[in-house]
């Protein structure tokens, strides 16, 4: 899906750039956005901490496209993005596990999808750094960021923790299990 988006973000990442922001600029304020979002979060205001945890999400997504159209995409870049990218997703897991104190057993879901979530991040890592593709899965980054925005901001927040729990978890077996063959060719 990325592939066919990118060409629509262009124009968006070439006016970024205009305004001098930078891929970094933008990784560090997604990040802060979502940090924000987080507290609202852990506070109780699940619905503005939705929309600003989509925000902060939208904005850090759109670094590596100013990175792309501006041919400054580096490595260290990369690195960047994808801490600031674990360090969000772990701010707001926290701050809904926070918020969810009152019932462990949805503190343990938020627990159990945080760490599928980081194992599906690794397991991309230690591919590449094998020399393999380590992408695949149904649910990427992009789609934690959707189905936990839709659970904050629906009311839906239990139904949506359960599914999101669980295709996370298969999205763990799944890229597993593709990495292997590839390893395997």
């Amino acid at each position: 899906m990325r592939g066919r988006i990118e060409p629509l973000l262009d124009p968006l990442g070439r006016g970024l750039a205009a305004l001098r922001l930078t891929p970094t600029k933008l990784t560090l304020g997604g990040l802060a956005v979502v940090v924000v979002a987080s507290w609202l979060i852990a506070a109780g205001d699940l619905a503005l901490g939705g929309w600003l945890f989509l925000a902060g999400s939208a904005l850090d997504g759109l670094d590596g496209t100013v990175a792309r159209v501006t041919g400054t995409a580096s490595r260290k870049g990369a690195l960047i993005d994808s801490v600031a990218d674990r360090a969000g997703e772990i701010a707001v897991w926290g701050a809904l596990a926070t918020w969810l104190a009152y019932e462990p057993r949805w503190v343990l879901l938020c627990v159990l999808a945080l760490g599928g979530a980081l194992l599906t991040s690794y397991l991309r890592a230690k591919a590449e750094a094998i020399g393999a593709d380590g992408r695949g899965g149904i649910v990427a980054r992009g789609e934690r960021v959707i189905l936990l925005t839709v659970g904050l901001v629906s009311g839906w927040l239990v139904p949506v923790l359960v599914l999101a729990a669980l295709l996370i978890w298969a999205t763990v077996a799944q890229r597993f299990l593709i990495i292997w063959k590839r390893l395997e060719a």
